[in-house]
């Protein structure tokens, strides 16, 4: 599912950071050279270069590369380099205190990730940042946000299979109770978004499908300039169909005024060593483009480079 591509003989980590230094080194920055190695190695090759780098030149791989490249390719280059946890810590951070109801990062990284993803990422948050992810959540985000996302990011689900039929049963008459009298930001409506397992969760909204003869995510679009209902549809889609809500993300990015880049490199650098195969064939099928050919026409030079490398293209 992942569209990372590494070399069947991956070439020494002293090799390359001996490449990346001179990569960094005379006459201007040569970017092709580090997008052939970076955007070709998996988490663990990218931590041990990291690390060799560190040991033999004495300065950290991610400095010289804030050094070294700019604008939106840096910002590819680095989140791609950084570890999976630490890099959504970053994420969180950065949407945490540039908080506006539109963003995606922090649902994203509360209902994609494995219950042990997130408590790594929360554990990367705490050491990059001195603080918990849950207080910067509740000092930066206000309202029905804040009631909402504190307990999502703080939740350690349950990652079993076994599932409960009858409390499915039960919890989506509660689901489509408080839907109905619009009270969206209603204690039952986050308790069972915010506790309940992904396999409980997915039988519940089943269950609702089945009682109420449509989606939840139906009863959530009454209004549609209304963000908190973007919010929970968003959080309901991570659960049941992530390649599709992923999809969608990457399609309001490329189809806008301008390209939106923070959100296409954020999807592309989380899941491409994850999930993205499933995401490029979900926007063949809705869009009836390649994925690469899209990218390609919305972004330039380095920046497109990087971006189609991880995509897996040729």
């Amino acid at each position: 599912m992942a569209t990372l591509t590494v070399p069947a003989a991956v070439p020494p980590v002293a090799e390359d950071c001996e490449q990346l230094r001179k990569a960094f080194k005379g006459w201007g920055t040569n970017e092709k050279l580090i997008i052939s190695i970076l955007a070709h190695r998996d988490a663990a090759q990218r931590r041990a270069i990291r690390r060799a780098y560190a040991e033999a030149y004495g300065e950290e791989l991610l400095r010289a590369l804030n050094d070294e490249i700019h604008g939106k390719f840096e910002r590819a280059v680095i989140q791609w380099t950084l570890d999976p946890a630490e890099r959504d810590a970053v994420l969180a951070n950065e949407e945490a205190r540039k908080w506006h109801p539109g963003g995606r990062a922090l649902v994203e990284i509360a209902c994609t990730r494995t219950p042990s993803q997130l408590f790594a990422a929360k554990q990367a948050y705490h050491e990059r940042f001195k603080r918990s992810l849950e207080e910067d959540v509740a000092a930066h985000i206000t309202g029905d946000y804040r009631k909402l996302l504190v307990p999502l990011v703080t939740v350690y689900r349950y990652d079993g299979p076994e599932v409960n039929t009858s409390l499915a049963h039960s919890e989506a008459k509660i689901l489509h109770e408080k839907i109905h009298d619009k009270a969206y930001s209603d204690d039952e409506i986050i308790r069972i978004l915010t506790t309940r397992s992904k396999a409980q969760l997915l039988a519940t909204f089943n269950s609702y499908n089945d009682q109420f003869g449509h989606p939840i995510t139906k009863d959530l679009k009454a209004d549609p300039k209304d963000e908190l209902l973007g919010t929970l549809r968003a959080i309901i889609r991570c659960f049941t169909c992530p390649d599709r809500y992923f999809e969608k993300v990457i399609r309001l990015a490329l189809g806008g005024m301008g390209t939106d880049e923070n959100s296409l490199t954020r999807i592309i650098t989380t899941r491409a060593e994850v999930d993205l195969k499933l995401i490029k064939e979900a926007y063949q099928k809705r869009n009836s483009v390649p994925l690469e050919r899209a990218v390609a026409k919305d972004t330039t030079r380095d920046y497109e480079d990087i971006l189609l490398a991880l995509l897996g293209a040729e």
